[in-house]
């Protein structure tokens, strides 16, 4: 049970500043998303829910839906790379190494079953 949980505290520690850089307009947010846009106002109300849900089931954890939370995760992030277009993008990189430690977590979970 203890990866799985690493996987939702890496989701909040990844998520807090990601989210302060796009809500406070940061140099390196505007660098790594562009510039502030109605598609990047959506991106950080995804990001603010995961991060909201993972401290959720952080403290009132539930395999289900952490199984749920994750398995959205890993598939958007994966999906990242095919839908942009590229590998360089400091954020498509991060997504593709986090959903492998998610899958990772996932992996754990449906093991226990």
């Amino acid at each position: 049970m203890a990866f799985p949980k690493i996987s939702l505290i890496l989701n909040i520690l990844v998520l807090i500043p990601v989210c302060s850089g796009l809500f406070l307009k940061a140099n390196w947010a505007v660098d790594s998303y562009g510039i502030e846009t109605p598609a990047r106002g959506i991106l950080l109300s995804i990001y603010l829910a995961i991060l909201i849900f993972s401290a959720v089931l952080l403290f009132k954890f539930d395999a289900k839906m952490v199984i749920a939370l994750l398995s959205v995760q890993i598939l958007y992030k994966l999906l990242s790379p095919i839908m942009v277009g590229t590998l360089t993008n400091p954020v498509i990189i991060s997504n593709v190494f986090i959903a492998v430690f998610q899958s990772y977590s996932v992996w754990k979970l449906l093991e226990q079953k």
